[in-house]
């Protein structure tokens, strides 16, 4: 063992040290005596009960609840106080659809009774009755004398299932909860029934007693709801053997002893606050000691082995460890221990070189962090300004990690948020951005992240999108409330005075556009209303969202993209697209003729900066504009856009692109060729040429099989190897000539493609050269 390093003998003495415990705690085991195992016992069998107690409690307020809801509900209120008889189908089945939201497989709610005594009538499972036809309607109409207007009772399961036999022999007993009717009025004449079998309490408790154990449970009046023993339910505590007098469960909870069958028992109780039911566990103190002394024995063997097995464990791995070890300090650069001189700690050699590695690590997490942020606002303002295509929006949502909470969400709304003025305040307006910059940090302190995307501000505005899985009227005071909140606490921490715009609900994320158009359309209510507002568009438009800002700007592009790449099944799909969004909404026949003409317009505006004559599509000489004013159906129009003017473009387009690719794309690489080294893009391009930049991409990208933006960083790698082989130009110049930000860009985007940094590609070349 000498060649090893302390470390190894460390761990190999820090295993047997670890069997310590373990073998105080079977010593222990073993030791103790069956007065301190009854405790905590005793103690055990609190935590126990505390648990049922729990279980049953969280059951009966779910149907307490779900029963209060039934018993005010607007249906209730009708059959009530209205004539209600078999006929009234219609009335039933609205009645029957709210008693069913009550009885769920988790409540193990059987039958739901409702008795108006006054009409003579009862509704249950089985359905509807004449009450003092019933056979047992006398006894129902007796829970009129209890006391309480809401109670828990037991009562025979006969009494509801007279018709049913088989189900009242199942469970002898039901667990009612009585509800007097109505349940705001004085004069009461009815009577609601939330029926739980007694044999649905063991499923709740799910507990199983042990052999020398009993379990039971009692209501307010001391009768057994539920006994280990099933024979038993029904009957009052005193008849048992374990409770002598009632006297000794006055207490809110307690131990007591007793002797049944000359055996000493040891009974604990606990007495619910909710209901006064008692909930009780008597076990046999002989068993208690028994089983204790054996579980010490056993567990006393049990450390016994372990420790041997932890003594052998530990010889034999401290003996294989040290080949591990000494492969790490060679891989992290350290100096294996042994062969003389004064050994080292490898914990530090391997920390230090670890901690080297984190601290790298964290650097560059940090400054991916920053361009992730940036990247994210600055795709969040797109989305909002409506400048995010359709087809892209979901997939960026996922890219930045939000595609789960959106999934979540079944209802979203925008805010947005202004400072109303800065006068009388100790801000200027130089102050304005780092004003918003302060609110951006107080809105995600306020608002959960789980029901927010981050927010932004755009221009002078703070827009925030909020979502949530709540229906739209609660959803819409969380909205308030939240919005409120947020006003209050800019003027506490800041002194300023702000108003919000809450936009209409909605469910696409993809119309965040039209949202925060409408926030916006909100806050120019302050001209007449003045500051310091929270006001929703829903107030100023009738609760509809505004037709004026859903035209598709974004599918009217990319219609004009396909038909400049004579794109002809594309062309089709978008045009149809286009219709439907227009002809969604309900708008006066004069909003649809603008939105068509605007099309018609920009098709013509697309169809002159390409160079093609109007004659080519209109041979007779007729008027276009006439021909689509006199459509008055949206299939007319849609066929005639096709038609008349789409179709022929698409031809003249596809008659053209075989002479002008070739020739479009040798001008886009001759002038890479010649600018490269600017900040040339796909747009000068397209301006210098004069064509829409979205056609010269696609055109360049059909005739090359490469985009604009890779070959243009190609031809750059290229001229940076030749630089670097030809030149003595030093790497920052090279890189900065190339448009990189730093020269540290520069060589990680160099080392990604040639596998080595611009400064080993030129040795290595001139090591060649020698």
């Amino acid at each position: 063992m000498q060649k090893y390093s302390y470390l190894t003998k460390l761990i190999m003495f820090g295993c047997i040290l670890c069997t310590v415990p373990v073998i105080f705690f079977g010593i222990l085991s073993y030791l103790q005596s069956s007065n301190e195992i009854q405790k905590q016992v005793n103690r055990g069998q609190i935590q126990l009960l505390t648990q049922m107690n729990s279980n049953v409690e969280q059951i009966l307020r779910t149907i307490n609840h779900a029963f209060d809801q039934l018993v005010n509900s607007p249906v209730m209120a009708k059959v009530l106080s209205e004539p209600f008889t078999a006929d009234d189908f219609m009335l039933y089945k609205d009645l029957r659809k709210e008693i069913s939201n009550t009885q769920s497989f988790y409540t193990k709610v059987e039958d739901v009774v409702i008795v108006n005594i006054k009409q003579d009538w009862m509704i249950k499972n089985s359905g509807f009755y004449t009450f003092s036809d019933y056979l047992h309607h006398f006894q129902i109409a007796n829970q009129m004398l209890l006391p309480s207007s809401a109670s828990w009772v037991l009562n025979p399961s006969i009494w509801f299932y007279s018709e049913e036999k088989a189900n009242a022999a199942a469970c002898p007993y039901t667990i009612s909860l009585v509800k007097k009717l109505p349940d705001q009025s004085l004069d009461k004449y009815g009577l609601a029934f939330t029926n739980l079998t007694t044999c649905s309490l063991a499923e709740i408790l799910n507990y199983t007693p042990r052999e020398s154990e009993t379990i039971m449970i009692l209501d307010d009046q001391e009768r057994i709801l539920f006994h280990s023993d099933p024979g038993m339910i029904g009957k009052y505590a005193i008849n048992t053997e374990f409770i002598k007098k009632p006297s000794v469960l006055s207490q809110s909870s307690g131990q007591y002893q007793t002797e049944v069958d000359k055996q000493m028992y040891t009974v604990t109780y606990l007495r619910s606050s909710y209901n006064n039911w008692i909930y009780l566990s008597a076990i046999s103190i002989d068993s208690l000691t028994q089983d204790s002394k054996q579980i010490g024995r056993n567990t006393l063997v049990v450390c016994l082995i372990i420790v041997a097995v932890f003594v052998i464990i530990s010889w034999l791995g401290s003996r294989q460890m040290y080949n591990p070890i000494e492969r790490l300090m060679r891989e992290v650069g350290g100096k294996a221990p042994g062969g003389g001189g004064k050994r080292s700690n490898e914990f530090d050699i391997i920390s230090s070189q670890v901690q080297d590695l984190f601290q790298s690590k964290n650097k560059l997490e940090k400054e991916a962090q920053q361009h992730l942020q940036q990247a994210l606002a600055y795709f969040l303002i797109k989305m909002f300004q409506g400048k995010v295509r359709r087809g892209d929006l979901m997939e960026k949502m996922e890219q930045f990690g939000f595609s789960g909470i959106l999934s979540e969400w079944k209802i979203i709304s925008v805010i947005t948020l202004q400072i109303d003025t800065l006068e009388n305040t100790r801000y200027g307006k130089e102050d304005l951005e780092l004003l918003l910059f302060a609110i951006n940090n107080i809105i995600e302190e306020i608002i959960p992240a789980g029901v927010r995307l981050p927010p932004v501000f755009i221009e002078q505005t703070q827009v925030t999108m909020i979502g949530g899985d709540q229906p739209a009227e609660e959803f819409n005071g969380f909205m308030f409330k939240l919005t409120e909140s947020i006003q209050q606490t800019v003027h506490k921490v800041l002194g300023l005075e702000i108003s919000i715009g809450i936009s209409l609900p909605f469910t696409d994320p993809k119309l965040a556009s039209v949202a925060y158009r409408e926030g916006l359309e909100a806050l120019k209510q302050r001209i007449h209303l003045g500051g310091q507002l929270i006001i929703s568009y829903a107030n100023i438009n009738e609760g509809k969202h505004q037709l004026n800002l859903d035209y598709p700007y974004l599918t009217e592009s990319e219609l004009l993209d396909a038909i400049l790449l004579a794109d002809e099944d594309n062309a089709r799909q978008y045009l149809s697209n286009f219709m439907k969004i227009i002809f969604k909404h309900e708008m006066p026949p004069q909003e649809y003729q603008i939105s068509m003409v605007r099309l018609f317009t920009s098709l013509m505006v697309s169809m002159q900066e390409s160079g093609v004559a109007l004659n080519q599509l209109m041979p007779r000489g007729s008027s276009l504009y006439e021909e689509l004013n006199a459509l008055q159906m949206t299939t007319e129009i849609e066929e005639w856009f096709w038609v008349r003017v789409i179709s022929p473009l698409i031809s003249i387009y596809r008659d053209r692109q075989n002479s002008q690719y070739h020739s479009i794309s040798e001008k886009i690489i001759d002038m890479i060729h010649k600018h490269y080294d600017t900040d040339l893009t796909i747009e000068q391009c397209a301006a210098q040429l004069h064509y829409n930049a979205n056609y010269l991409s696609g055109i360049f990208r059909k005739e090359t099989n490469t985009t604009f933006s890779d070959y243009l960083s190609a031809y750059r790698f290229n001229m940076a190897k030749k630089w670097l082989t030809e030149t003595d130009m030093t790497i920052k110049d090279i890189a900065e000539r190339l448009r990189y930000l730093n020269s540290q860009n520069f060589i990680r985007s160099f080392r990604k493609l040639e596998g080595v940094t611009p400064g080993q590609y030129r040795e290595s070349f001139r090591k060649r050269g020698q």
